[in-house]
């Protein structure tokens, strides 16, 4: 229990210094990511940029070419259009290409909430008023996701959009952003940073 909660210490991201964040992308090739099912992923200006066509029904997905147990890992991401998230501790199967947890990403509702795609669904939902007071429409929002044993919280812009505690759903995996079928999808993601322990 002690250990767990230097661990925790350690990865609360107003705790950490600077120099401990380490960069997850190379901000300039897909290096250390591979690209599986529809959906076009691109680099552009320092950020990835992704879209997807509403005719198109099958799921779009960059991963991580690594698997990862406990970390913190923060980025920045502007929702432009259509349904997106960021997968971790997630595996390559499932209807969708992964399945694992997402934290959610969308212009219109759900921010910040917790999914497990192929699995529960819905972990915890947050409320529409809750979603107003952590989301920027058409912005760069920072997100931060602390994943360390069953322990997991998601913070969009400073504020606490999720949370669980002794959660008992897969401990590792990898990560993927996503572009979601069926609709017209544009996700843009730049500035991603983890903590590993």
């Amino acid at each position: 229990m002690r250990t767990l909660m230097i661990v925790s210490l350690l990865f609360c991201s107003a705790n950490v210094l600077a120099e401990d964040w380490k960069p997850l992308w190379d901000g300039k090739t897909f290096n250390g990511w591979h690209i599986i099912g529809k959906g076009e992923w691109k680099i552009v200006d320092g950020a990835i940029v992704g879209k997807g066509l509403k005719g198109e029904k099958e799921y779009g997905q960059l991963v991580s070419d690594n698997v990862y147990k406990d970390f913190s890992i923060r980025l920045k991401y502007k929702a432009i259009k259509g349904n997106s998230g960021f997968y971790f501790r997630t595996e390559e199967k499932g209807f969708s290409g992964v399945s694992g947890f997402q934290a959610e990403i969308d212009p219109r509702h759900d921010a910040g909430g917790l999914y497990e795609t192929n699995g529960r669904g819905w972990v915890v939902k947050p409320k529409a008023e809750d979603v107003k007071k952590w989301y920027k429409p058409n912005e760069w929002n920072e997100m931060v996701v602390t994943a360390i044993g069953g322990d997991v919280t998601v913070d969009v812009n400073g504020m606490r959009s999720a949370e669980l505690k002794d959660d008992k759903g897969r401990r590792e995996g990898k990560f993927a952003f996503q572009v979601h079928g069926g609709e017209d999808v544009e996700v843009m993601f730049k500035d991603i940073e983890i903590i590993t322990k």
